[in-house]
């Protein structure tokens, strides 16, 4: 896709996805049901303007990193001092759930061993880019329940890596633990590095490097190499790029300046949409036609809403029932993450294309919970200039 036909695709993904933001604001509901409306209407499932492509593919990913990164710049390391152990229960349990109970429902179908499990491990991460987008557009990033569905989320994203690792493993032929466990390994040590200890060498090491810096808006421009520089950084390690982006907004939440949070809010902005709009646009109805087909859907996402609520909740229930339903509805989403697992199961011509949409189905359909769901606050009652941010009282 190059020039005229690249404009019109990003004036129709963009335009219609703020159209549609600004509709379910005026309705009192969340902007991200909009956008994410907007991508299954121009997309294929409906009027079929627009087609996954990978240019388009490309603004999402940003879209998704300058969110997580954003994210990152609001919370503080010091703010989940104490979840620890609660967002690792969370975490397991939430990816223990879905991949047992995933498996279940596909073998209760009839689906061949190797669809089940591809399927399961589809249903055990968490999108925590539309995650995050909720929470800061609810302004809930100071809350209990959000810290601990954040920091579950960059566990869960660790422990999913694991699994899919391993399925795809079986897909091939077997399990190579050495390989599995090395990457493990090193996904865990890179999060725990980062997350302990960068933003207190950020703050000896950011200052001097500014100071030798002569050009306009020189800290954005340190703060987005080192975004990009983590999120290359965590792909290496095993997790994904948005993890690295996370933590490098987390380790510059200390020292950055206002105007780093203004320029990173703006380029966000710019590129989130495409990124939920994008998750739409692979909704392809066609392939749930066959009623086997969509009884089977609905069963799994059924299936992943139950698993991540109950599963999710149990590993909180420590911080009390109504928190425990907060995080087990923000841990929902999958996201971008059912629909790379459902590509890769694609690639590997594991799962046929009825699996694929009954895949891409899940993640695009159980990204609407937490959008509706009051996690906190009611939306309307927050003013829109009202900015909440951790460990302040507004």
């Amino acid at each position: 896709m190059h020039g005229g036909g690249l404009a019109l695709a990003m004036l129709a993904v963009f335009g219609s996805a703020r159209l549609l933001a600004e509709l379910c604001e005026r309705l009192r509901q969340p902007g991200i049901v909009g956008e994410i409306l907007a991508g299954i209407l121009i997309g294929p499932a409906l009027l079929g303007w627009v087609t996954p492509d990978p240019v388009l593919d490309a603004f999402a990913d940003l879209g998704v990193m300058f969110l997580l990164f954003r994210v990152g710049l609001e919370v503080r390391p010091s703010e989940f001092a104490g979840l620890g152990k609660t967002a690792v229960w969370v975490a397991t349990l939430g990816v223990i759930a879905p991949l047992l109970l995933g498996w279940a429902v596909m073998r209760a179908f009839g689906q061949p061993t190797i669809e089940s499990w591809f399927v399961a491990a589809a249903m055990v991460a968490t999108s925590v880019g539309i995650t995050a987008r909720v929470l800061e557009a609810k302004r809930l990033l100071a809350e209990v329940s959000s810290r601990t569905i954040l920091a579950a989320a960059v566990i869960d994203d660790v422990l999913g890596l694991a699994v899919l690792a391993a399925v795809s493993s079986l897909a091939r032929g077997g399990i190579h633990w050495i390989d599995l466990a090395t990457t493990f390994v090193l996904a865990c040590g890179f999060t725990i590095l980062v997350a302990r200890w960068g933003s207190r060498a950020l703050s000896h090491v950011m200052p001097r490097l500014e100071a030798g810096l002569r050009g306009p808006d020189a800290r954005f421009t340190l703060a987005i190499l080192l975004m990009f520089g983590l999120a290359v950084m965590a792909v290496y390690a095993g997790v994904a790029a948005i993890i690295g982006a996370f933590l490098a907004g987390m380790a510059l939440s200390g020292t950055a300046e206002a105007r780093v949070h203004t320029m990173t809010h703006g380029v966000a902005e710019l590129f989130a949409p495409f990124f939920l709009a994008g998750i739409g646009i692979h909704l392809d109805l066609i392939s749930l036609v066959d009623r086997s087909t969509a009884l089977l859907a609905v069963a799994i996402l059924a299936a992943a809403v139950v698993s991540k609520i109950v599963g999710c909740g149990l590993g909180a229930l420590k911080l009390g029932r109504r928190e425990a339903l907060k995080i087990g509805i923000g841990m929902m989403p999958r996201g971008e993450v059912g629909l790379v697992v459902a590509q890769l199961g694609l690639s590997l011509a594991v799962i046929p294309q009825q699996v694929y949409g009954i895949v891409v189905f899940m993640s695009v359909a159980d990204a609407f919970g937490p959008s509706g769901a009051r996690l906190g606050v009611p939306h309307r009652q927050i003013h829109p200039g009202l900015v909440v941010r951790p460990g302040k009282k507004n």
